[in-house]
């Protein structure tokens, strides 16, 4: 048989004490370690993030300055002395197209009549206006040709199979993508006129490259990095320095189908992670519209992931073998200190097993260092010593202990004997009917033969009544009590409420004689089935004893509401008093046959023995709530008729 002061290794103090030792270290230290990383891997994420939108937005100033400097520029020279002379000079115009940076330049006179263009190679013809001020427009190869066939051949880009983009039949993108103005002028013979220039943004190399190094100057990405920018029409590459392959950029690729369905589709910015080309790289790509509001194009920037994504991983690489460093450093020093512990106890634990099994006079004998283990143990010792005296006390108090029991015993033999008393006041009460039928009976002969001399007698005929009456009363409320089913009547469906205002009557001059109030409240909409006579005989009985539970006067207050009890509808109806209230003791006898508290000469404690009987029979219950000092609330719930 095992030794029941020796526990298994699952349980012993010293697992226990190794456990709880090493639980910082090994557990909670690692989870805490790793809900930080989770959370720092998603900082920095969220700051790569925050990184590429930044750089969206330079991208994005850069290209509005463009704008403006273009607006600017064109206006400057359409409001100058020197265009005013020179206008429709070839060579002037040509001059001014190379000092503006644009790539075409042409003066339109009355009903788009082209005055002047550059460069010269372009036919005599050019965009019509539709607005006045500089915008971002897509002009069709056909548009770009009149204008000169050079732009035209520059916009034409083949197409190259990329993987991940949107399915397309076509095989080259040859629209271009201009930054187009138009100023009004005054021609020298005084008529109107249209200043008009562009910019081809497709393989303008120089616009891309210098968006690349505002963004991404020298030292701002880590080693390994590489900042890129790209300009998109529609969906393909139409200006970019991603690499398609060494020496090669990625010019006519185009975009995957997730970037463009957010971008062009939806018109939202996409900050996240995208494969671009041949690699992921940290990407922030937004929509491009023209002066109509038409999604056209995207502007694109992003740096590789890999350098970043790398440092992450030396980040956690060194994070981990920093806590291994300390764990192999800390354990050894963690488990020396308990072992220190951990010695003493297994005495405590082997004391405590030894006195599980009867030995009282057992002790630890731990002594030494006075440090918190060992008081623990001396404490222990002292706590049994203890033990020895409370133990011959409890057994003294034992003794007392079934003392009372043997009383309780005999109050249940009494309440045997009440159930016994009841049947046999039933049979009493039969045969007390009799004797007072025959008085009743005498009496109204009496009445007959003494007719002439009634009124000699008439107040002791009238007390003889009132006494036979009284006999009958008690009787037939023994009778109730003893066989209740005999005297269950036919129900009816009836509203609470008002079978409740039907008792007020029955019991005005009870509460006059108390100087008792009694108030109707809540609201109910439902039925219940039970003998009217009977539901008004529950009411009155717990009003009447609200009564003499105010000595003093006081207040009745009596409500009703639907109340569901375990799923099923009824009605809960509640009569609450401000009288003395009751203590434990009666609450727990209150409902027990001939259990009064108004003394010797009070009620026949039946009362509220009756009413539960009469509310059970309806499958309904009646509980009381009260303390000493605050009232009693008696309260009735029954279900609802069907």
């Amino acid at each position: 048989m095992a030794d029941p002061g020796r526990l298994g290794p699952g349980r012993s103090v010293r697992h226990r004490l190794l456990a709880i030792a090493l639980l910082p270290t090994l557990v909670i230290l690692p989870l805490l370690l790793g809900a930080t990383i989770i959370r720092w891997s998603g900082k920095f994420d969220d700051l790569l993030i925050t990184k590429v939108n930044s750089d969206l937005t330079v991208a994005r100033q850069y290209l509005e300055r463009i704008l403006e400097t273009t607006d600017d520029r064109v206006r400057a020279l359409a409001e100058s002395v020197d265009f005013a002379t020179r206008g429709k000079s070839a060579e002037a115009m040509e001059t001014w197209r190379r000092e503006l940076g644009l790539d075409y330049l042409y003066l339109l006179g009355t009903g788009g009549r082209v005055l002047s263009i550059s460069p010269a190679t372009g036919a005599p013809a050019g965009p019509s206006p539709a607005f006045m001020g500089t915008s971002i427009e897509i002009l069709s190869n056909a548009e770009l040709a009149a204008l000169s066939p050079d732009l035209a051949q520059r916009a034409r880009l083949d197409l190259v199979p990329t993987a991940n983009a949107v399915p397309t039949d076509r095989a080259a993108e040859d629209r271009g993508m201009v930054v187009q103005t138009f100023i009004p002028v005054t021609l020298p013979d005084g008529s109107p006129g249209v200043l008009g220039g562009g910019l081809l943004l497709n393989q303008n190399l120089v616009f891309i490259d210098t968006i690349n190094d505002l963004v991404y100057r020298a030292g701002s990405l880590p080693d390994g990095s590489q900042g890129t920018a790209t300009l998109f029409l529609d969906d393909v590459r139409i200006s970019t320095n991603v690499r398609l392959f060494e020496g090669r950029r990625a010019l006519g690729t185009r975009v995957s189908a997730a970037v463009r369905a957010r971008v062009l589709d939806k018109g939202e910015t996409w900050l996240d992670r995208a494969f671009v080309v041949n690699d992921w790289y940290i990407s922030a790509y937004e929509p491009i519209a023209d002066r109509m509001g038409n999604r056209v194009g995207m502007l694109y920037v992003g740096f590789l992931e890999a350098p970043f994504a790398q440092a992450k991983r030396v980040t956690l690489w060194l994070v981990g073998l920093a806590f291994l460093a300390v764990t192999v450093l800390t354990v050894p020093v963690f488990l020396r200190w308990a072992r220190s512990v951990f010695q003493p106890l297994e005495k405590v634990t082997d004391t405590m097993a030894a006195v599980e099994a009867g030995d009282l006079g057992a002790r630890t004998g731990v002594t030494g260092s006075r440090n918190e283990v060992v008081r623990v143990a001396q404490h222990l010792d002292h706590l049994l010593d203890q033990l020895q005296v409370r133990d011959r006390e409890l057994r003294r108090w034992n003794e007392e202990l079934n003392a009372r029991v043997e009383a309780t015993t005999r109050k249940l033999i009494l309440s045997e004997k009440l159930a016994t008393v009841g049947e046999i006041t039933a049979a009493a009460a039969h045969e007390i009917n009799n004797p007072v039928a025959v008085i009743q009976g005498n009496l109204d002969v009496l009445r007959e033969v003494m007719a002439d001399r009634m009124s000699e007698v008439a107040t002791e005929f009238s007390l003889m009544d009132e006494q036979v009456h009284r006999i009958s009363s008690i009787v037939n409320r023994l009778l109730q009590f003893a066989r209740p089913e005999e005297y269950a009547g036919w129900t009816t469906r009836l509203h609470p409420m008002e079978a409740v205002a039907d008792c007020l009557p029955l019991v005005r001059h009870l509460l006059k004689q108390a100087r008792v109030t009694l108030e109707l409240g809540g609201k109910t909409s439902r039925q219940v089935t039970m003998n009217r006579t009977e539901f008004q005989q529950v009411i009155i009985n717990l009003i009447a004893n609200a009564t003499h539970a105010m000595p003093d006067g006081g207040c009745i207050t009596v409500t009703a509401e639907d109340v569901d009890q375990s799923d099923v509808p009824g009605v809960r109806l509640s009569v609450r008093d401000t009288g003395v209230g009751m203590d434990e003791d009666t609450i727990s006898r209150i409902f027990d046959p001939f259990f009064t508290t108004r003394g010797p000469n009070g009620g026949t404690g039946l009362g509220l023995s009756i009413c539960r009987t009469l509310v059970d029979r309806q499958g309904g219950t009646i509980d009381v709530e009260s303390a000493p000092g605050h009232g009693s609330a008696f309260v009735i719930w029954l279900p609802e008729a069907v």
